[in-house]
């Protein structure tokens, strides 16, 4: 269709003012625009070619892909395309596309060899012909070895990967031209541990054996887009039973109603049609649509192979003709999906974004208007309201419709297929636990009350157990919580209320041992998760201490130490789970760590000072004062850690108290720090708070437990060792009064600032780090603190440069190291090692406590908690920060100190 020529300059009007994108790309390629306003569409389209073999693939493909994003969005906007038809060519392109970055990875690697042995499977949009304006691609890519050309030397495997990943870069790089294709490889098996590219073989034995019930929904749109497309389709082929099943069991049922569950529950922001509103994941949106067309194809596909079309409408018209979908349900929904369609390519061709949101500002959401030929934004949300309604209640519906069942069968064979379905695969070992839990022979479920509270919460609770990676491990340890348990009942009760705790801990148990091992000492943890607090950023000390006042206000000291222990207790599980659950940034919660420890301290140690006072009095002009180094001085602690404290007093030592029954200062402050440690670590009916470590004190264990602050500023000043001093550069004064605090901070100001000869401090340095390391070799290549290149060698590094230069002697790393690297003391890329290897720690300690590495199933939370995409990368990043670590610490410590051989 050709559009009149007023429609077409009306299109380019718009474009200009409103698509900065494209009015670029208008700029960059006049002679298209003209040949668009003369010809139309198509035509203009006709002389757009991809890159001819030889050619500077980078540099071609991306100026293709520009003069193709121009004309498509010109044919849009114009109307001589519609949805369906712009959606086409972009798919067409992107085929082309990746044929020719495939075909060009190849001629670099085996130059006189013809692409062969290497197919694309593109699922989603791609699969089905209707890519976005700016989408990214979701591909899995196969290779078949007996095939693919390599060289010589080449093992299978690895060329394999070289080819994909050189496939890969050519499309998604972004150069001075752009990007010609984002590219997203993470649908394919376990994309945590796999390669990019799989065997053909591999492939198919996943799909027929282990593969979740959405990824056989993902392979409803797939089809071999590009590369070796006879290899595609034959892998397809082999796996149709795996995509499309005659039966459809109760398992099956579940699972589609849980993806069903999570596009709304998933997706919170952006659900209600207004600014920022959602058109892809919000409620009526893009999302709802497919979905309500693939829980049908799923349920009847199987069966009825007019059904197998991967195109949104396609499946509609196919599904209404089956009589599966009411005919005028189906010509509405299509008629709403090209409406949302429409204004989503609008949103992406504003600024080439992969985004799916209206605008939040006025101006930018009239712009969006504007660009489709509206007044304003006003005009799109009264276009759209009605649209979204309707898709919205359709959806509504289908939910209603597949609502689950309420409890779990008794009889054994039809609670054996319903613990299959959930996920237990064989279902015996499941039979055996539950029917012992029935059996009411455990102490928690012995009375009715509590086996009524079970029948009641076993239902989601199957589920959840049977959704974790390894549902037979999880549910071990689910009944090894259960069997502790004095009474079950309001456990279970409070699963049944609230199934999301369910999921929760289930998650812990699968996942995070040191989570699940507190869990299981006291599951009321679990109930804190129902304050939505907890899965709030963490507070800072004095936040903590505010909230926790009136709860302690007017408790006796055994009491107090009970409750701050349930509070402590309470907010750093929930912290865990938060990191378990991927919301929290690992630093983040190190901070939050280390002052809900201060904030404990100040409690506890106030509450034990008053204890002492009453009993002794006080020692005139004198107070108790609390250094802490380590991890609480430096503000990271890990879920795991201990305290580093040293104990001063202010004053006078030859004091004496004016209590009932007076001590000498030192006595005094001796018995009242030792009270403080034990309050701290000393285990009550609410558990365990911290380990305490008074070690790096002066003189060590060997020397007194509290000193003066003078003696310690002699010591420091007089005997103390280089390592003493390196300590010293991570410590902070956590209790006392301001003033108190204020004079052991300016000591240690001082004494970090007094001249340290520079050789000697790296001789020291080395010295110690030897002993450390005899003593206490790494426990494996996992041991993000010991080992070469590890936190410890780098703490060594920063605190040698600390000393010897004079300067950042701040305690916390990360801003120690920002003012090292400043100061040109320290290499510029060791912030950014530091970040990585200080979060994987706190991960490791939640996921892997005893210095292992995590179970498979945890490593790609871990990866994504550091930042990277998968645990091969993370291992990746993992050593080339530690080789940057022990790249500085070589160059620190002096070459006699170096080991041999």
């Amino acid at each position: 269709m050709t559009a009149p020529p007023a429609s077409r300059q009306s299109a380019l009007d718009r474009l200009t003012a409103n698509a900065p994108f494209l009015a670029r790309l208008a700029e960059i390629n006049p002679g298209d625009v003209a040949r668009f306003l003369d010809e139309g569409t198509d035509a203009a389209l006709a002389r757009v070619a991809p890159p001819a073999p030889g050619d500077d693939i980078m540099r071609g493909l991306r100026q293709w892909r520009g003069r193709i994003a121009l004309l498509l969005a010109l044919g849009d906007l114009s109307g001589e395309h519609d949805v369906a038809a712009t959606t086409r060519h972009l798919t067409a392109f992107a085929d082309t596309a990746c044929d020719a970055a495939l075909a060009a990875a190849f001629a670099e690697r085996v130059p006189d060899e013809a692409p062969r042995g290497l197919a694309v499977i593109a699922l989603g949009k791609l699969g089905s012909h209707e890519l976005n304006y700016s989408s990214d691609i979701d591909p899995i890519l196969i290779f078949d070895p007996a095939t693919l050309p390599r060289r010589s030397r080449d093992d299978p495997d690895e060329a394999a990967v070289r080819i994909a990943r050189r496939m890969v870069e050519i499309l998604s790089a972004r150069t001075a031209d752009g990007h010609v294709l984002r590219v997203d490889l993470r649908l394919r098996p376990h994309p945590e541990v796999t390669p990019i590219v799989l065997p053909e073989s591999t492939a198919i034995s996943y799909y027929e054996s282990q593969a979740l019930a959405w990824e056989q929904a993902a392979f409803i749109r797939s089809r071999a887009s590009a590369g070796d497309r006879a290899l595609g389709e034959r892998f397809l082929a082999a796996i149709q039973p795996f995509i499309w099943r005659r039966s459809l069991d109760f398992r099956q049922l579940r699972e589609i109603g849980a993806m069903s569950d999570r596009i709304r529950d998933h997706f919170a922001q952006g659900q209600a049609l207004g600014p920022g509103y959602d058109l892809k994941r919000g409620r009526g949106g893009i999302r709802e649509i497919e979905f309500f067309a693939q829980v049908h194809q799923l349920i009847y596909g199987g069966r009825d192979p007019s059904l197998r079309v991967p195109a949104t409408v396609d499946a509609l018209a196919a599904l209404a003709r089956a009589g599966r979908v009411a005919p005028d349900v189906a010509e509405r929904l299509t008629d709403h999906y090209a409406v949302l369609r429409r204004i989503e390519h609008r949103l992406q061709m504003v600024e080439d974004q992969q985004t799916h949101s209206l605008p939040v500002q006025p101006a930018a959401l009239d712009g969006v208007a504007r660009l489709d030929g509206l007044a304003d934004g006003a005009a799109l949300l009264a276009a759209l309201e009605p649209v979204v309604a309707d898709v919205g209640a359709v959806y509504d519906r289908l939910v209603a419709e597949r609502a689950a069942p309420g409890g779990l069968p008794r009889d054994d064979g039809e609670l054996a297929a319903a613990l299959a379905a959930a996920g237990f695969d064989p279902p015996d070992a499941a039979l055996r636990t539950i029917a012992e839990w029935r059996s009411g022979k455990l102490r928690a479920l012995r009375s009715p009350a509590a086996l009524e509270a079970l029948e009641t919460a076993l239902p989601e609770l199957v589920g959840a157990l049977g959704a974790s990676p390894d549902p037979d491990a999880t549910l071990r340890r689910f009944d090894t919580l259960v069997s502790g348990l004095p009474s079950a009942i309001n456990f279970f009760h409070l699963l049944a209320a609230q199934p999301a705790l369910a999921r929760v801990a289930t998650r812990i148990l699968s996942l995070a041992p040191t989570l699940a091992d507190a869990l299981a000492a006291r599951v009321e943890l679990i109930e804190g998760l129902i304050d939505k607090r907890a899965f709030e950023a963490p507070m800072d000390k004095d936040g903590l201490l505010a909230e926790w006042a009136p709860g302690l206000a007017g408790l006796d000291y055994e009491r107090l130490l009970d409750r701050v222990r349930d509070r402590v207790g309470e907010r750093r599980f929930a912290y865990g789970v938060q990191l378990i659950a991927g919301s929290a940034d690992p630093l983040v919660a190190a901070r939050g760590y280390a002052d809900l420890a201060e904030a404990a301290l100040q409690v506890l140690a106030d509450a034990t000072v008053a204890e002492f006072v009453a009993a002794h009095g006080r020692v005139p002009d004198s107070e108790l004062v609390v250094l802490a180094l380590g991890r609480l001085g430096g503000r990271a602690l890990t879920h795991a850690s201990d305290l580093d404290l040293i104990y001063l007093f202010t004053g006078d030592h030859l004091a004496e108290s004016d209590g009932p029954r007076p001590l000498g200062a030192t006595t005094y402050y001796n018995r009242l720090a030792q009270r403080v440690t034990a309050a701290l670590s000393v285990p009550t009916a609410a558990g365990k708070l911290y380990d305490v470590d008074t070690r790096l004190r002066p003189q060590g264990a060997q020397g007194p437990l509290v000193v003066t602050v003078d003696s310690f500023e002699r010591y420091q000043r007089e005997e103390a060792w280089t390592w003493e001093h390196m300590a010293l550069l991570r410590a902070r004064p956590v209790y006392g009064s301001d003033d108190a605090r204020a004079a052991v901070a300016r000591v240690v100001a001082e004494v970090l600032a007094s001249p340290h000869d520079p050789g000697d401090v790296a001789r020291d340095a080395a010295g110690m780090r030897d002993k450390i390391a005899a003593h206490k070799p790494p426990a494996g290549p996992l041991d993000i603190k010991g080992g070469p290149g590890g936190l410890v060698d780098l703490e060594f590094a920063m605190q040698v440069a600390q000393l010897a230069g004079g300067r950042c002697h701040d305690p916390r790393i990360g801003e120690a190291l920002a003012c090292l690297t400043a100061a040109g003391l320290a290499p510029e890329g060791i912030g950014a090692a530091h970040d990585l290897l200080a979060r994987m720690l706190v991960m490791l300690r939640l996921t892997a406590p005893a210095g292992e590495p995590p179970a498979a199933a945890a490593r790609q939370l871990v990866a994504s908690a550091c930042g990277e995409p998968g645990w091969p990368q993370l291992l990746a990043a993992h050593d080339a920060a530690r080789q940057e670590v022990a790249d500085w610490w070589a160059s620190i410590r002096p070459p006699q100190q170096e080991k041999q051989g």
